[in-house]
C-alpha cells in the first residue's frame, strides 16, 4: 500500500510539474505594507479588492495598496462589500466603513453603536448578506443585523462554530460535535446530526441539483441529500489523497478549488478531474491558503500565510515554470509528429503534445540549441556541435561542423539544403536516403546567423555587428562569386532577417526595412516601423510562424502581423506582455505556432502559450481615487472628490491626484495619460505612474483629466476633476480695489507733488532770478563801493602822501630851525642880540598849529588808531600818543627827534617808558606792535 500511495504521489508530483499553469501575481508583505496573514478577500462594485489582514483591512484599487488600521488593532479576520459599505469583524469588535467626501474610509462600530454584550475574546471569521440582514459569524454566535431598522437578533452555540455558509437562499453552519445547523425564522434548525458532520469539521457547502456537496478538512467529499450523507468520488481521488483542507470555494464555471494548510491550491473541474496544483514550488507565495476569492472577471485571488497572489485563471495565457533550472533557456520551439520540442541552451527536450508529463531530454544533444528547422517532413536541430537530424525521441548528427545558425531550402533545388554557420556556409547533401554535410562555399568565411534568398543566386546575410552582406553564387552552389556590404542599413545590436509576405526584411533600432530586388537596396517601411516607434525597442528579432504571421518584441508587447482580407494592407496586433515578464534572451526571441490559435513563446525558465483566440479587448473606467493638497508649511489634507469646482487659496497650490483602473492581469499593463487644462494643453506621455501632483500652480482656473489604456484600448471615460486656485490677498477684489484707491490717491499726489514741485521751481527760477538781479545790483554797488574805495584810497594815499609830506616837511623844518638855533647858539657869545632869533625859533619848533595839522591828517589817514590804542592802553598821555603815531608811521629815532624837539638819546628813553607802559614783551619789536595793530 505504501509503494502504491508513492507511485500515485510521483505521478501526482510529476504531473503537476509539467503542467502550464495560469499566470500568478505576487503581493508581498513589503508589496502592501501591512501583515503576513490574509484571513477573508471581497470586492466592491467598482472592483476594488478589500482584504482583511493582520493589521486591518486592505484596499487594491489596481495600482495603490492602502492599509486601514483595525479600530481596536487587533488582526481584522472577515471582510464584506456590501453596496457603498465594507463591513469588517475582528477582536471584540464588528462594524462597517464607509468612504467620505475625500474618497477615504471611515468606520463605524455597530458592536459599539448598538451596545452587544459580547463572550470573551470573541472574534468574527465570516460576514454574509441575505437580503438586508448581514450575518457576523464568531466561534460561539452568529449576529444578524437588520441594515434598514438596525435592529440585532443573536443566535447562540453550545460548541463551536466551524463556518457560516450561504447557499442560494439558505443559511448553513456546522457546530462541532452537533452537526449541520440551517438559520430558519431567525432560530438555528438541525438539518443532521451525521456523525461525520459532528466530528470533521466542513470546510465547504456547495449546491448541485437537488443535493449539497460538503468537503471536509480531512474526511473528504460528500453528497447531502434531504438528511442522508454520502461519501464521494472523484476522478482526482485516484491521483492524491488530499487532506488538511483549510478553506473552499466553487467558482463561476463550476469549478472547485481547495485551499490547503501545506499543499498550496487544488482546482478540481466540475466533473472532479484535477486541472492543476500550485504550490510555492510552481509559483505561489507560499503553501498555506487561508482564503479564496473569485472576482468579477474570474481571477482566483488566494489571501495567504505570507502575502496575497492573484491567479489569472480566465487569462489566454498559460505559463510553464522550470523551476529546477533543467532545461534552461529556450531559443526555439516547433511542434513535429505529436511531439513538442524545445531547443535549449541545455540541449534538446521533447514531450508528447497531449501529454502533462516532464520534457525528456534527447540523449546526444547537450549543449546549445540555434534552430529547429522542418524541410521536407524532415526535424532538422541547429546545434553548437554541429547539425542533427531527429527523429521521435533520437537524433543522427550529419554535420560535425561547429555552429549551426539556420539551416533552409535551396530554391528549386532537391536533395540539397544550405545551413548558416559560424564560419560561412555550408551545404547538406542527401544521398541513398541519407543527409550528410557535403561542402562549404568557398569565398566567404562570416558568421551567417540569419540570411535568405532573393534569387536563386543571390543571398542576403545579416551580421548584427557588421551588416548585412550581397552575395552571389555560382549556379552549381559551389562558391561565392562576389560579396558587397549594402550601405542603408546601419548596423545595431539584436538585428534579423526574415522572408515575409513574399519580401526580405531586416529590422533595427531604427525600423524595419525591406529589400527591393530590382534595386538593390533597403528602404524603410513605415506601416511595419510603427511597431518600434509606438513601443520601446528591445531587439529587432522577426520570427515568421507556419501560419503566415510575422512577430516582433518590443518592450511592453509582443506584436503579431497579419494581412487585410480587403486591402491587402498590414494589420498590427499587440499582445500586453512586457519584456521584464517575458523574461527571453534578447536578440533570440522565439515564437512557434502549436495548434488552432496557441503559440508557444520560449522564456529563461520555461515558456508561455498564448491563445490568441482568447484575447479580448476588455473595457475598463479608470477613476480619480484621491486628491490631496499641500500649503507651503507642509500641511496636507484630502479633498473632496465630488466637489463640482473646488476652490483653493493661493497658498494651497499644491494638488497630488492618485489614480487607477481596477486590472488585476499580470500580462496587462496599465499606462496613463493626463493633461491639466488652464496649463499644459498637451495629453502626457503615456506612462505607468498612476499619480502625479502639481506644485506652485499659479492662480486661475484647471481641469485635470486623465486616462488609462490596456493593451493598446483606451479607457472609454476620462476621469475629471475641476478646481480653482484663488488669487492671492494681494490680487483679491479688496486688494485691487485698495490698489485702485491707492493708485488714485498716488495721482493724486504726484501731481499735487508736480504742482508743487513747478511751484517751488518757479518759485526758485524767480528767486534766481531776483537773486541774480540783487548780485548783478550787488555787483554795481559793489563796483561802486570799489570806485569809491578806490578813491578814498587815492584819497588816503593823497591824504598819506600829504601826511608824510607834512611830516617830512615839519622833521625839515625843525631840523631846519635846529640847524639854525645851533648856529646861532655858536654866534651867542658874539652876538647878544640873537636870543629873540632863538625863541622865535623854538617857538616854530614847539608849535602847536603843526601838532594839530598832523594829528587831523593822521586821523583822516588812519582815523581808528587813536582810538584802538586809547582803548587798549588808556593809561597812554596825549605825549605817549604822539610818540605811537609817530612810530605807526614807522620813524626811526632820529627821525622823531626834531618832531618832538628832543634829542635821539631822549626818543630811546621815551621808547622805553612807551614798552614799559604798555607791557610789551622785549622780544617784539615796538614800531612793528604799532604798525599791526
Amino acid at each position: 500500500m505504501r509503494t502504491l500511495v508513492k507511485a500515485l504521489l510521483v505521478l501526482f508530483i510529476s504531473c503537476s510539474f509539467a503542467q502550464e499553469l495560469p499566470p500568478i501575481i505576487k503581493y508581498t508583505p513589503k508589496t502592501y505594507n501591512a501583515g503576513n496573514q490574509n484571513w477573508m478577500i471581497s470586492q466592491s462594485d467598482d472592483a476594488y479588492m478589500y482584504v482583511a489582514n493582520n493589521q486591518g483591512l486592505l484596499e487594491f484599487n489596481g495600482a495603490q495598496w492602502k492599509l486601514y488600521k483595525s479600530p481596536n488593532e487587533t488582526i481584522m479576520r472577515s471582510v464584506k462589500v456590501i453596496g457603498n459599505r465594507v463591513y469588517t469583524g475582528c477582536y471584540m469588535n464588528f462594524g462597517y466603513w464607509e468612504r467620505n467626501a475625500a474618497g477615504t474610509l471611515e468606520y463605524t462600530s455597530l458592536s459599539d453603536v448598538l451596545q452587544v454584550d459580547m463572550k470573551e475574546d470573541e472574534q468574527f471569521w465570516q460576514i454574509i448578506q441575505l437580503d438586508k440582514w448581514v450575518l457576523f459569524q464568531s466561534l460561539d454566535r452568529i449576529y444578524t443585523y437588520h441594515t434598514e431598522d438596525n435592529s440585532l437578533k443573536v443566535i447562540n452555540a453550545t460548541n463551536t462554530i466551524t463556518k457560516l455558509y450561504k447557499i442560494q437562499d439558505e443559511l448553513l453552519f456546522q457546530v462541532l460535535g452537533e452537526g449541520l445547523y440551517s438559520i430558519e425564522n431567525g432560530e438555528k434548525v438541525l438539518v443532521t446530526n451525521d456523525a461525520i458532520l459532528q466530528n470533521s469539521r466542513v470546510v465547504g457547502i456547495f449546491p448541485k441539483n437537488n443535493q449539497k456537496i460538503i468537503i471536509t478538512r480531512d474526511s473528504g467529499w460528500f453528497t447531502l441529500d434531504k438528511n442522508e450523507l454520502t461519501a464521494l468520488q472523484l476522478p482526482y481521488h485516484a491521483d492524491t489523497t488530499q487532506k488538511s483542507i483549510y478553506t473552499s470555494m466553487q467558482l463561476a464555471d463550476g469549478s472547485f478549488v481547495l485551499g490547503t494548510i501545506a499543499k498550496g491550491i487544488f482546482l478540481i473541474s466540475p466533473e472532479g478531474t484535477l486541472r492543476y496544483h500550485i504550490d510555492q514550488e510552481k509559483g505561489l507565495s507560499d503553501n498555506t491558503a487561508l482564503s479564496l476569492f473569485e472576482d468579477v472577471e474570474g481571477n482566483l485571488w488566494v489571501g495567504l500565510d505570507d502575502g496575497i497572489n492573484c491567479i489569472n485563471t480566465k487569462e489566454p495565457f498559460k505559463y510553464y515554470a522550470d523551476q529546477t533550472g533543467r532545461l534552461g533557456t529556450i531559443y526555439a520551439s516547433i511542434i513535429h509528429e505529436d511531439y513538442v520540442y524545445l531547443g535549449t541552451n541545455q540541449g534538446l527536450f521533447y514531450k508528447s503534445v497531449n501529454s502533462t508529463n516532464d520534457f525528456e531530454f534527447i540523449a546526444g544533444t547537450k549543449g546549445q540549441v540555434w534552430c529547429l528547422r522542418i524541410i521536407d517532413g524532415e526535424l532538422f536541430c541547429g546545434h553548437d556541435t554541429g547539425t542533427f537530424l531527429i527523429k521521435g525521441n533520437t537524433q543522427k548528427q550529419i554535420g560535425t561542423i561547429q555552429g549551426t545558425w539556420d539551416i533552409k531550402k535551396i530554391p528549386g533545388v532537391n536533395n540539397k539544403i544550405i545551413q548558416g554557420n559560424y564560419d560561412g556556409l555550408y551545404i547538406l547533401s542527401r544521398q541513398n536516403d541519407t543527409w550528410q554535410l557535403d561542402y562549404k562555399l568557398k569565398g566567404f568565411d562570416i558568421s551567417s546567423k540569419h540570411f535568405e534568398w532573393a534569387t536563386p543566386t543571390k543571398i542576403l546575410v545579416n551580421h548584427e555587428y557588421k551588416g548585412v552582406y550581397e552575395l552571389t553564387l555560382d549556379e552549381n552552389y559551389q562558391e561565392v562569386v562576389s560579396f558587397t556590404k549594402n550601405t542603408d542599413i546601419e548596423k545595431s545590436a539584436n538585428t534579423s532577417l526574415v522572408t515575409f509576405d513574399g519580401n526580405i526584411y531586416q529590422a533595427n533600432k531604427n525600423g524595419i526595412f525591406n529589400y527591393d530586388i530590382a534595386s538593390g537596396s533597403f528602404q524603410k517601411n513605415a506601416a511595419l516601423s510603427a511597431i518600434f516607434e509606438n513601443d520601446a525597442y528591445t531587439s529587432g528579432k522577426l520570427v515568421v510562424d507556419d501560419v503566415g504571421y510575422l512577430w516582433a518584441f518590443t518592450n511592453n508587447y509582443i506584436n503579431y502581423v497579419t494581412k487585410e482580407k480587403i486591402n491587402g494592407d498590414f494589420k498590427i496586433q499587440r499582445i500586453a506582455i512586457p519584456q521584464s515578464l517575458r523574461n527571453e534572451m534578447k536578440g533570440y526571441e522565439n515564437i512557434s505556432h502549436i495548434k488552432g490559435k496557441t503559440y508557444l513563446l520560449g522564456t529563461s525558465n520555461g515558456y508561455i502559450t498564448i491563445d490568441l483566440g482568447e484575447i479580448a479587448s476588455k473595457k475598463y473606467e479608470i477613476h480619480i481615487n484621491s486628491v490631496s493638497n499641500r500649503t507651503l508649511t507642509g500641511a496636507e489634507r484630502q479633498i473632496a472628490l465630488q466637489a463640482e469646482d473646488q476652490e483653493f487659496n493661493a497658498n494651497e497650490n499644491y494638488l497630488a491626484f492618485s489614480y487607477s483602473i481596477p486590472a488585476y492581469n499580470k500580462y496587462e499593463v496599465a499606462e496613463y495619460s493626463y493633461q491639466l487644462e488652464g496649463l499644459y494643453n498637451k495629453w502626457s506621455d503615456w506612462s505607468t505612474q498612476s499619480q502625479i501632483s502639481y506644485e506652485n500652480l499659479p492662480h486661475g482656473s484647471y481641469k485635470f483629466k486623465v486616462k488609462a489604456r490596456i493593451n493598446n484600448e483606451v479607457t472609454e471615460n476620462t476621469a475629471t476633476y475641476s478646481f480653482t486656485i484663488n488669487h492671492p490677498w494681494y490680487l483679491s477684489n479688496v486688494a485691487i480695489a485698495i490698489y485702485a484707491i491707492l493708485t488714485i490717491l498716488l495721482f493724486a499726489a504726484i501731481n499735487s507733488f508736480y504742482k508743487r514741485y513747478y511751484k517751488k521751481q518757479r518759485e526758485r527760477l524767480l528767486e534766481k532770478k531776483t537773486r541774480e538781479l540783487a548780485l548783478k545790483e550787488l555787483e554795481a554797488q559793489k563796483e561802486i563801493v570799489e570806485l569809491k574805495n578806490t578813491q578814498l584810497n587815492s584819497d588816503i594815499e593823497a591824504k598819506n602822501r600829504e601826511l608824510a609830506i607834512a611830516t617830512m616837511n615839519m622833521i625839515k623844518k625843525n631840523e631846519t630851525l635846529n640847524n639854525i638855533k645851533q648856529e646861532l647858539q655858536k654866534q651867542k657869545t658874539e652876538q647878544q642880540d640873537v636870543k629873540p632869533v632863538i625863541r622865535l625859533i623854538d617857538k616854530n619848533i614847539n608849535n602847536a598849529e603843526d601838532w594839530k595839522f598832523f594829528e587831523e591828517a593822521f586821523n583822516h589817514a588812519d582815523k581808528d588808531f587813536f582810538k584802538k590804542v586809547k582803548e587798549l592802553h588808556p593809561q597812554l598821555t596825549a605825549n605817549d600818543l604822539r610818540l605811537c603815531a609817530y612810530l605807526r608811521l614807522n620813524l626811526s629815532s632820529k627821525e622823531i627827534a626834531p618832531l618832538l624837539n628832543i634829542s635821539v638819546r631822549s626818543v630811546e628813553i621815551k621808547r622805553y617808558r612807551l614798552r614799559k607802559k604798555i607791557s610789551l614783551a622785549r622780544e617784539i619789536n615796538l614800531n612793528d606792535y604799532f604798525l599791526n595793530l
